[in-house]
């Protein structure tokens, strides 16, 4: 028995991916329709998305296999899916960040804000979360997150070589077995390490829901929304930044409170806490001194950065005009047909790959043969770049969550889900709205994907709204931002787990820090949603929805 709990115990993953579709296969002694293999194939791809027995991205091709063989959807409809205008939009976004990363503008921007904020322990704390929300606004919350921990890391270890502040608590006579067998001293992380690390893991992702790239579970509701009612407006890139930024904001603001209340003693004078974070004149110079240094080794101005900076802000200009609401969109000016948000990244990826990273090229025809160029210079960002740093995965788990939309509209399955809740449909929609928000909220915790979150949840809450003759956008946005309340856990989501393994916070203590936040963030959508939604949106049920 030993011998065999141990082979299970090795060798579980294997096992659950040979047994797991056999469980739920009993489905069919009840019903072999349409709906219910659609089903079937739903919970099979949500029990190896939840184990990660297989790679996410790798359970995202499932559909491709099961859709056409069941008789759900044809292999062509299938495939189209995983290449659509909302995945080529990320592309697109995808290559901006690279391109960002290869001027390092993004460290320029990061470091001036610094400066300008301050360096006392609070406000370089303050300075560093609101410079992570705002890059994560642009890219992916975990790219956001990466690039600030060199940063955190190393303001937090400059303070602690001076002898400003102390990053780790060693246990008296504690060791640890490292994986070559060695004995290290064990250490946990101080407060102050605790709430660097794990604030900037939380301002990533309340960063990522101010703009609609800042996310892939958002592009995936954008997708599924516009895939499944195709003659409405769409999810529009302008409305969902003036939607969304206040509600950041405010999350932004309360989360920064919360964490310096949690670890720093804020309006706690007298704790211990408070008196380990309130540096001299001489700390701050010292970390004032530290960011200077930074900024001084960035040296002048570059002219990728310059490209990149103009790229990207004609991006944003480019994405909020194409519909605005309050005016024409440009594309109205020069085409009848449809211009998605996909048009406008493709042409910053062609900018950013066609210019060269320093135009050298002028000093060909100079007199001086030192500064006469003898080869090419390479382009901002190059196709090997974009190989190697490109989220291919995540276009998997896009392109499968939106077949995984089309099957369940096309089976019948959303409809018959909605359906057996019309008595819960027949509540107030404000009711209704709080279930679903709070539903959301819970089922992303224990998710690692909170995209593989949005694309089970809103095809189901898309035929709800259809029954309960609420605008889709109403339910499915709230639901959709709901899916990013990702705090109480290392595994709730990528920046949570990027953030676990340098701070070695536990997961009791991510989760003490998490609850504020998550409370914070869930009581702000659920009050702000209902009052601001229709000052952005007409909320009214509309006829194209059927």
């Amino acid at each position: 028995m030993t011998r065999f709990m141990e082979f299970v115990k090795i060798y579980w993953k294997s096992l659950f991916t040979i047994f797991w579709p056999f469980i739920p296969a009993f489905i069919f002694i009840y019903d072999y329709s349409p709906p219910y293999r659609c089903i079937y194939v739903v919970i099979i791809m949500c029990g190896y998305w939840i184990t990660e027995c297989i790679p996410p991205p790798i359970t995202s091709l499932i559909p491709m296999i099961l859709f056409p063989l069941m008789g759900i959807l044809s292999s062509d409809k299938v495939a189209a899916n995983y290449m659509n205008d909302t995945n080529m939009m990320l592309i697109g976004s995808i290559v901006i960040a690279i391109a960002m990363e290869e001027s390092r503008l993004h460290i320029r921007i990061a470091l001036y804000v610094i400066k300008f904020v301050g360096c006392s322990i609070k406000r370089l704390h303050i300075g560093l979360c609101v410079v992570t929300a705002f890059i994560s606004m642009w890219i992916a919350n975990t790219a956001a997150t990466a690039l600030m921990l060199p940063i955190v890391e190393g303001s937090l270890v400059a303070m602690q070589e001076q002898g400003l502040l102390q990053m780790w608590n060693r246990e008296k006579d504690a060791k640890i077995v490292n994986k070559d067998g060695e004995e290290e001293e064990d250490l946990s992380p101080t407060d102050i390490t605790m709430c660097y690390y794990i604030s900037i893991a939380y301002l990533a992702t309340i960063g990522g829901t101010g703009c609609i790239i800042g996310s892939g579970s958002h592009l995936a509701y954008k997708g599924i929304y516009e895939t499944r009612f195709p003659d409405g407006p769409g999810v529009e890139f302008a409305k969902w930044m003036m939607f969304n930024i206040p509600i950041m904001t405010i999350n932004g603001i309360l989360t920064i409170t919360w964490m310096q209340f949690w670890f720093f003693g804020l309006f706690r004078p007298r704790s211990r806490k408070a008196r380990a974070v309130n540096l001299s004149a001489e700390a701050e110079r010292v970390a004032k001194e530290i960011i200077e240094q930074k900024i001084q080794d960035l040296k002048a101005l570059h002219f990728s950065e310059i490209v990149v900076g103009v790229s990207f802000i004609l991006c944003i200009v480019l994405w909020f005009f194409r519909r605005p609401g309050f005016m024409t969109g440009w594309p109205k000016l020069i085409t009848d047909v449809k211009v998605g948000d996909a048009v406008v990244a493709i042409i910053i990826v062609m900018v950013v790959i066609i210019i060269p990273f320093y135009p050298d090229f002028i000093y060909f025809f100079t007199k001086d043969e030192d500064k006469r160029p003898v080869a090419p210079t390479r382009s901002i960002v190059s196709w090997k770049t974009i190989e190697h740093k490109m989220h291919w995965g995540l276009l998997f788990i896009l392109g499968g969550g939106f077949a995984m939309a089309d099957a369940a509209k096309e089976s019948g399955m959303t409809g018959l889900i909605a359906n057996s809740l019309k008595s819960f449909l027949q509540n107030d929609k404000i009711y209704i709205l709080i279930v679903c928000i709070g539903m959301a909220s819970i089922i992303t915790q224990f998710l690692s994907s909170n995209v593989a979150c949005v694309t089970i949840l809103t095809p189901i809450i898309m035929d709800m709204s259809v029954v309960a003759e609420v605008h889709p956008m109403y339910l499915g946005l709230a639901v959709a931002l709901a899916c990013c309340l990702c705090f109480l856990l290392p595994v709730s989501t990528p920046p949570n787990a990027l953030i676990a393994g340098p701070c070695r916070v536990k997961g009791i203590e991510m989760a003490k820090a998490g609850i504020g936040v998550y409370f914070i963030c869930l009581t702000t959508l659920i009050c702000i949603f209902p009052l601001y939604a229709p000052v952005i949106w007409d909320l009214q049920f509309p006829d194209w929805v059927k």
